[in-house]
């Protein structure tokens, strides 16, 4: 299946989660958010979220501040 991630086309097994793109990408356990097709998914769900073909995911750095 196909999907973009950060505007940059990637090739997935179908069925992926999204926990086991992050996996793939080296950023499991990273403080950061990820949105599917506009919609931020909760860490909680990151493991259970199925990827689908053409999905558009935006991943960035959770920066706290105050």
């Amino acid at each position: 299946m196909n999907i973009i991630v950060n505007g940059e086309s990637q090739s997935l097994e179908s069925d992926a989660s999204l926990g086991q793109l992050l996996v793939m990408l080296g950023l499991d356990g990273k403080r950061i958010a990820v949105e599917v097709n506009r919609d931020i998914v909760p860490r909680s769900d990151y493991d259970s979220f199925k990827l689908s073909e053409n999905d558009t995911i935006e991943i960035v750095n959770a920066i706290g501040g105050g």
